[in-house]
This record gives structure tokens, C-alpha cells and sequence, in this order.
């Protein structure tokens, strides 16, 4: 297991907290950078919030603006009445580029999030300049090996089957507290919690601990997982998505993911050749948190890719 590269030795720099009403209350951290370089939008995946960018982000702003959001139902975003499916997801980002980002942006997308990235790039091309995937949720190729954690896919069927997973999570919230689901979901992520920051691995519980509507964000989770399994079981759209990608895209995968098998990675890397593709020996599902110094210095690297031409 890898151990993480802590920007600033560790030191971890807070960003802005802001909201904005994109049909309901979306929470976002500006964490500042470079006025006049690209904006980077990081987008968390399942389970995750702005917290996931907090040994990353502060690597980019030499470069650029960076801003993280909560989506709906996770994070500090209250999912009130709304729905968290993938497809709701990619409309409130598309919003969230029109309100917060003066042109273009560099999408920035972990597991679920680099899903929604690929769609709304698709979507709203305009509002795109780039986009770097870390573990996207990716279709697995038609002859791929068995996932390494049958344990966590038997578990995220689950979640996916209607009255089944409300009890799956109701039974594991009166089982653990805060931080044990924050312990067991880093480790299901490849993160070693003993090797983070103390700081951001508190902030983390605290955020768990301090969520008011636990019921609408149980929701969000399952209504997010369902709709993510759905474009994934059937995924000719997906991939047809995928292929209609007009910006530069690179591909980052850790070769010790568990949740989505470095198979499906390096199959999308081969369908899609004018794809950069970076593989971190390794490294788990969640880069930004293990390796943040090596991730940055590839995404940096990549970056010229992404500058308009003429």
C-alpha cells in the first residue's frame, strides 16, 4: 500500500467555503491560484466531498483557480428533494461552469465524478477544456479478469437493489460511527488511514458526524450507486460518450485499484489512442490522496494539451 505524498510536508492550506443555489444549495471550496491560468473543477466520486482535494488542489494553484464541489447529497450539499442520479449530477455541473467559471474549465474527475465529467463534456463542449480522469467509473471490457474485491462489488450490488440497500445502510450506521466509516472507506479506497494527515483524516469524521439530513443523504448515496450501476450494466451509450470526447483528455489509473480494475483503464486507453494515459504502479482508487506531488507533476505535464489553438 502506497503512502501518501503530503503537499507542503503535510501542511494542509483551507480554501474558501461558498454556496450557490443551483436548484438547491450546492457547497464548493475555492481554494484560490493563478488569476490568470486555467480553472480546474475537481469533481469527487461516490462517497466522497471537497475533502478528497485537499492534499491536491493546493498543487495547482501556482497554475491556475481551483475550486472543488460537494454534489448534491454528499459533502456539505443538503440534497433536500433532489435527485443524485448521474444524469442530475452532470445538469448541476453544467450549471455550476456556467455560475462560477469565467470560460472553459479543466474538469478534474475521481471514480463517478470523472463519469459525470465525461458526459457533461460531451453535453456542453464549450464549457470544457480538458479533462483529467483519476479511476473513472469505467465499463468493464467484455473478457475482463474478475474484480480483485468481489467483496466490494457483492456490496455495491446491494446498495443497487431497491429495499435491499436502505437496509444495508441503515443496519451499518447503528453498526459503526463516523469514524470507522471513514477508516473502512479509505482503506476500500487503497488509502492506508494511519498515513494521512491527522488534520484532514478529523475533518473527514467531523464532516460524517455533522451531516443533518442523514436520511436524504443515505438517498443521494443510493440513488447515485443506482444510477451509476445502470450506465455501466448497459454501456453502449457510455462508450458511445466516451468516443464523442472532443477535448484532450488524460487518463490516470492506479494499477491496484480495487473498485474499478486497472483493465478497464488500459481497454480505454486502447479504444481511445489520442488519450494520454498515465498507470501508477501501486496506487489504489483515490491518486489525489496517496500521491498528490507525482499526480500533480503528471497533470502539469499534460497540461499544454489542453491550450486553445491559434
Amino acid at each position: 500500500m502506497s503512502t501518501p505524498e503530503h503537499a507542503e510536508g503535510g501542511r494542509l492550506r483551507d480554501g474558501r467555503d461558498r454556496r450557490i443555489d443551483l436548484g438547491g444549495p450546492v457547497h464548493y471550496v475555492d481554494f484560490g491560484g493563478r488569476a490568470d491560468g486555467p480553472t480546474f473543477v475537481l469533481v469527487h466520486g461516490l462517497g466522497g466531498s471537497h475533502l478528497n482535494w485537499e492534499l491536491f488542489a493546493p498543487l495547482l494553484t501556482p497554475t491556475g483557480r481551483v475550486v472543488a464541489l460537494d454534489l448534491p447529497g454528499f459533502g456539505l450539499s443538503e440534497p433536500g428533494e433532489r435527485p443524485a442520479t448521474v444524469p442530475a449530477n452532470v445538469r448541476v455541473l453544467e450549471s455550476f461552469l456556467q455560475r462560477v467559471v469565467d470560460g472553459p474549465a479543466v474538469l478534474v474527475g475521481n471514480s463517478m465524478g470523472g463519469m459525470i465529467a465525461i458526459l457533461l463534456a460531451v453535453r456542453a463542449p464549450e464549457l470544457v477544456r480538458g479533462l483529467v480522469l483519476l479511476d473513472p467509473a469505467l465499463p468493464l471490457p467484455l473478457r475482463a479478469a474478475r474484480p480483485r474485491n468481489a467483496a466490494a462489488g457483492a456490496a455495491f450490488l446491494g446498495y443497487a437493489l431497491p429495499g435491499v440497500g436502505e437496509r444495508l445502510m441503515h443496519a451499518r450506521r447503528r453498526r459503526v460511527g463516523p469514524r470507522e466509516l471513514v477508516r473502512a472507506m479509505l482503506v476500500l479506497c487503497g488509502v492506508d488511514p494511519a498515513a494521512m494527515p491527522p488534520d484532514l483524516v478529523a475533518r473527514s469524521v467531523a464532516l460524517v458526524a455533522q451531516r443533518g439530513d442523514v436520511a436524504g443523504m443515505d438517498r443521494a448515496f443510493l440513488s447515485a450507486s443506482r444510477s451509476l450501476a445502470w450506465v455501466l450494466t448497459f454501456a453502449r451509450s457510455y462508450r458511445s460518450a466516451m468516443s464523442a470526447v472532443t477535448t484532450p483528455v488524460l487518463l490516470v489509473h492506479g494499477e491496484r485499484d480495487r473498485l474499478v480494475p486497472v483493465a478497464a483503464a488500459r481497454d480505454a486507453a486502447r479504444r481511445h489512442p489520442s488519450w494520454r494515459y498515465a498507470e501508477l504502479a501501486g496506487v489504489g482508487h483515490v491518486p489525489q490522496l496517496q500521491v498528490p506531488d507525482r499526480l500533480a507533476g503528471i497533470v502539469l505535464g499534460w497540461l499544454p494539451a489542453t491550450a486553445p489553438s491559434g
